[in-house]
């Protein structure tokens, strides 16, 4: 064991130099890989700095080859941009240029404009005044004719207006609630005529004067108005509303009429019909003549299933109630309609009140066609009591025979109290101006009738029976009765058939030239009552070629043995 030790510790003492001396051999070989590597280190970087050399010489190169390229290209952009600036500028100079010019014709265009501007105004004046003249010598025409003024309004589209009542198709529906009348200037109706299978024909129509469907009442008042202040100047005047059921011809005379309440009312002033407002204008201008030199009479009455009805009757208790009146012919061939009653009234609001009144007996009827239509032809007649003294007579009234003929005339229409107190005719109370009457004093009666016919029918229309069948009978009989004397009056002929009708009878003075007469048409513009508003169209151009003679101014004087 010993020597076995020996040898093991030989051994190791063996590997221990072996060990030392491969120890020296590694960190010799460690010294020489670092030395590698720092050769190998120095050697990349020696490729790189090369690399770079390499990389820095082509990217100059590069360079130097796109700035020049890029200042090569930058001149041309230069000289390009340069062309292109002068391209321009010659451009602009030639736009200011034109501009300048436009704005020079503009300037002359302005001129010409306000030149043209100043002769339409210039022109429009002198066309306006000539038409002024024109209207004024055509009235001075119609009344030197003693033509028939004609007037024309077109109410708008209402609801009615539809086709409710009749089994007809929707599109038959649609062309009924068509407008096919139509305004075409203040004097002119256009209408558009078309039938199934036919191309549309337009018919025109001339009047004196033609209001569109936004038209006030105001506005035709204005035309109207003129015709009173001739009421005050002595003569005749009488104002008709003609047209067919529902066309307006009530809301035209009278204005809106609620059911159960007739009155007029002082809120709804704008709505007033003619009838109000005429009898406002007639007191306005009487309270500008001297006191006491006029006094106004006024009767309701209707005709109605061609009978006359005095709306203004009373029965012994003082309660108003229709009583039936006939109408006759005096010996100076002048109608007049006895025991009629005549109430003086003293301004408009009692004048009103009468008048609503007589409205309420007035009778109506609901139809397909219209809910509360007149059944009745509606006279109100205001008789307006003009007294002249002395010299006055003599220069107003000269025509002394026409005064001794028409003497006579006044014995039937100045009131019967003046003559016998007596007397149970008629209604009227006592003149003030009785205390006042003289041996000078001269009294002149004219009267102003404000006429609401009752409209024209088409029974298929407006699917009357009965007793409302009956009074559409009546009613369109007058009315063609009406048509039947203004065409004789136009034909002149010998005979003219005032008594085929209790409505023409009464109206016998105003329509046969005694009155200065005004008719306003009230038409529907819708297509379904186109048939009625032709045939209201026609009886208007024929009533305007109507020739009375010239209207005369009331003359006559009155007896004046009044106490």
């Amino acid at each position: 064991k010993e020597e076995r030790i020996v040898v093991l510790e030989t051994e190791n003492a063996a590997l221990h130099l072996k060990l030392a001396e491969y120890q020296g051999l590694a960190g010799r070989s460690t010294k020489e890989v670092m030395q590698l590597y720092a050769a190998h280190g120095q050697q990349m970087k020696l490729q790189k700095i090369s690399v770079l050399t390499q990389l820095h010489g082509a990217v100059k190169k590069r360079l130097k080859q796109d700035l020049k390229s890029l200042h090569s290209f930058a001149l041309e952009l230069s000289k390009d941009f340069q062309r292109q600036s002068k391209t321009c500028l010659y451009q602009v100079l030639a736009a200011v240029h034109g501009i300048q010019l436009q704005n020079e014709a503009v300037r002359m265009f302005q001129i010409k404009v306000f030149d043209l501007e100043h002769s339409l105004q210039e022109v429009t004046e002198r066309y306006e005044k000539e038409k002024q003249k024109r209207k004024a010598l055509h009235n001075s025409l119609v009344e030197l004719r003693g033509n028939i003024r004609v007037h024309c309004r077109i109410r708008p589209l209402l609801p009615f207006d539809d086709a409710a009542g009749h089994s007809v198709s929707q599109d038959r529906q649609r062309n009924f609630s068509e407008k096919v009348a139509y305004a075409a200037d203040d004097e002119t109706v256009l209408v558009k005529c078309s039938r199934p299978g036919h191309t549309s024909v337009n018919k025109t129509f001339q009047f004196e004067r033609v209001y569109n469907d936004l038209e006030s009442q105001d506005a035709v008042f204005a035309d109207v108005a003129p015709l009173l202040t001739s009421l005050l100047d002595g003569y005749n005047v009488c104002i008709m509303a003609y047209g067919q059921t529902g066309s307006g011809k009530t809301y035209t005379m009278l204005g809106p009429q609620l059911e159960g309440n007739l009155a007029f009312s002082i809120e709804e002033e704008s709505e007033l019909g003619i009838i109000p407002r005429a009898t406002q204008e007639v007191f306005r201008l009487i309270s500008e003549k001297p006191p006491g030199s006029y006094w106004v009479e006024v009767s309701v009455v209707e005709v109605y299933n061609n009978e006359i009805f005095d709306l203004l009757a009373k029965d012994s208790y003082g309660k108003v109630f229709g009583v039936k009146r006939d109408v006759v012919t005096t010996r100076e061939g002048k109608s007049d309609v006895p025991l009629l009653t005549h109430e003086t009234v003293e301004n408009a609001s009692e004048f009103l009140h009468l008048v609503s009144k007589g409205l309420q007996l007035r009778v109506t009827h609901p139809t397909l066609v219209h809910a509360h239509s007149s059944r009745s032809h509606l006279v109100v007649t205001l008789t307006i009591t003009t007294v002249v003294f002395g010299e006055q007579f003599g220069t107003l009234w000269e025509d002394e025979q026409t005064s001794q003929r028409l003497n006579k005339e006044a014995s039937c229409t100045f009131p019967q109290k003046m003559r016998d107190n007596k007397s149970t005719s008629s209604s009227r109370p006592s003149s003030p101006v009785q205390l006042e009457a003289t041996e000078k004093m001269k009294q002149v009666k004219t009267r102003l009738q404000l006429v609401d016919l009752a409209g024209s029918e088409c029974v298929g229309m407006s699917g009357v029976t009965g007793a409302a069948l009956r009074e559409t009978s009546f009613i369109n009989r007058s009315l063609s009765a009406l048509a039947d004397v203004l065409g004789a009056i136009a034909e002149q002929r010998a005979h003219v058939p005032y008594r085929n009708s209790k409505l023409t009878h009464l109206l016998q003075d105003s329509v046969g030239g005694d009155a200065k007469l005004l008719v306003m048409l009230c038409i529907s513009p819708g297509q379904k009552y186109l048939t009625e508003s032709m045939q209201s169209l026609g009886f208007g151009t024929r009533a305007r070629q109507v020739q009375r003679g010239q209207v005369k101014k009331k003359n006559f004087p009155l007896s004046s043995k009044a106490k």
